[in-house]
Order: structure tokens, then sequence, then C-alpha cells
């Protein structure tokens, strides 16, 4: 088995609480407001912490997994990609079953860029995929934005990757200051711009581009906090969380939608109703991770995605 990296692991749980909070609006049809910022600093907050924020992090990071995957895979047979080929139908498979839940799921795009863009990007050069990355990452973020940064993230992540980057983390603690020192005044210079677009949906053409950048701070940000006292709480609540990400992403979707019964939360007074849900929800999440994963190797989706992936039983009992 592939040694976990346990900073990609929290980072995963990280971004996946972030993404309930959004997908708690989406579900729920809460309307955002629209109008300047100075009249609705709530939505502005929110907007700037959750709107393409945490979703171009778990895109890099699917990208980055895919990878680490194809890895693993050609340890264990001669066809690896074939393998991969198969988990990223199942996971379509899987998004489709989701899709009756949540109807704006992502995980169905998910498997399709895998397929289209990942697996044929995967006979590149490390140059080219990065390159390729790059300029479609550029581009979506400058143009249409929302799920077309995805073929450029998941680039970004493979090249990751293949240069090696998981795999020496705790040897890259300088450059990650450095790259987190560049980012701030430009992640300050974009929200700027966004609190002079105002909020709601007409100023999404600045709340996107901005997301990008923010992400970027977000996880140079986070990975710089495990490398101080923070790292053990972190990673005992939040690496659970993301060693379960399928899992999460599907149980919260039943969550949102059994709380939006009980509280009706597309007609709440404002965002503190949503956010404190979204809260409620991660906690429930973390703690039922990690006894779960006492217990057992895998979540049971990911053990059910791994057994249908290799077409074989496995294994799911923790070793004691």
């Amino acid at each position: 088995m592939a040694r976990r990296i346990h900073e990609l692991d929290a980072l995963r749980g990280l971004a996946l609480a972030g993404i309930v909070e959004f997908n708690i609006v989406q579900m729920t049809g809460f309307p955002r407001p629209e109008g300047p910022a100075a009249d609705h600093p709530g939505a502005y907050v929110w907007e700037a912490l959750f709107i393409q924020r945490p979703f171009p992090i778990f895109s890099f990071l699917f990208g980055i997994s895919f990878a680490l995957f194809l890895r693993t895979a050609g340890n264990r047979t001669d066809r690896p990609r074939l393998v991969l080929l198969r988990r990223l139908l199942w996971l379509g498979v899987f998004s489709a079953l989701h899709t009756l839940l949540q109807p704006g799921e992502v995980l169905k795009f998910y498997a399709a860029f895998g397929i289209v863009v990942l697996l044929p990007a995967s006979y590149l050069s490390r140059r080219w995929v990065l390159g390729l990355g790059v300029v479609l990452t550029l581009a979506a973020s400058l143009t249409f934005n929302g799920l077309f940064i995805i073929p450029g993230l998941f680039l970004l992540g493979l090249a990751t990757a293949q240069y090696g980057i998981p795999d020496t983390l705790d040897q890259r603690t300088r450059q990650l200051g450095i790259a987190f020192a560049g980012a701030v005044p430009v992640t300050a210079v974009m929200l700027w711009l966004q609190w002079q677009a105002g909020v709601g949906h007409p100023a999404n053409y600045r709340i996107l581009p901005a997301g990008t950048v923010c992400a970027f701070l977000i996880t140079v940000g986070f990975l710089l906090l495990m490398r101080t006292g923070l790292r053990r709480p972190l990673d005992a609540v939040l690496g659970p969380m993301g060693r379960m990400a399928l899992t999460n992403y599907v149980l919260a979707s039943v969550l949102i939608l059994l709380a939006d019964r009980l509280f009706d939360l597309g007609h709440a007074s404002g965002f503190a109703p949503i956010v404190w849900t979204g809260l409620a929800i991660g906690v429930i999440q973390a703690a039922l991770s990690i006894v779960w994963l006492r217990h057992f190797r895998y979540g049971p989706l990911e053990w059910l995605w791994r057994a249908l992936t290799w077409w074989r039983p496995v294994p799911i009992r923790a070793v004691q």
C-alpha cells in the first residue's frame, strides 16, 4: 500500500468542509443577495471564503491522487491506465446515483475530465503537463471559470505529483513560505476588486477569478500551519475526513437535505444559519470518520470504489 501523505489528507478534509458550505446554498435554493458589498458584509465574507475557494483545492488534489494511484497501479499491473479508466468509470456511476440527491454535484465532471484530460495527459512529459495546466487554468480563470477550471487544475495536480512534490513536502517549508508571501499581496488586491464588484451573481466575474488566487493562498497557508504545533490537531480532525472524502461528500448531501427539512434553510434570514449548519455537518463528518477509521482501512464508499476498480475483494478491516 502506498504511503499516505497526511498533509494532503488534511487539506482535502478542509476543502471538503468548505464545499459543504457552498452546497448548502446550492441545494436549498438560498438566495444570494446582490448589491454593494458594504450593504451586505456577511454575504461578502461568505463569498470570499466559500465560492470557488475550496473547490479548486479539491480539484487540484484530485489530479495529485490520480498520479499517485497511477504509480501504485503500475506496481501491481502491466496495464495501470486500464485500471484507472475503470476507476473513473465507476466514479461516473457513483456520481450519477448521487445526482438523485444533489443535481448540481461535480463528481460527474471529475469522472468525465479524468477520462478525456488526465488519462491522455499521463502519456505526456511532466513539462508538457505543467505547461498545459498553467495555460488551461489561467484561461479558465480569466474567462468562463466555474467548472471549466477543472481540467487545468487536474493537470497542475498531475504535474505536481510527477515532479515529486507531495513526496518531499517536509523539505519544502522555505518554498511554501516564499509562495505564501508572494500570494498575500495578490490575494489582497483580488479581494479588494471583489469588494468593489459587490456581492451576488452579477459579481461572479470578480468573485471566481479571485477564488483561484485565494485557493492557492489557503493551500500554502494550510501546509505551513501543518509545520506548527497545530499539525497534530489539524491532522487528527481533518485527516480522517480527507481519507473518506467520497463517503463524506455523499453523506453531506443527505445531511443538508435533512437540515433543510428541519430548519428551512432556503428561507433563512441570513448566512449565519448556513454557516452554522455547515460547521455542524463538518463536526458530524469528522467524528464519524475518526470512529470509522479506528476499525476500518477505508470509508465505506472508498472501499466499494476500490473493490470495483480492481474487480476483486479488498480487505477492509484495520490492522490492529
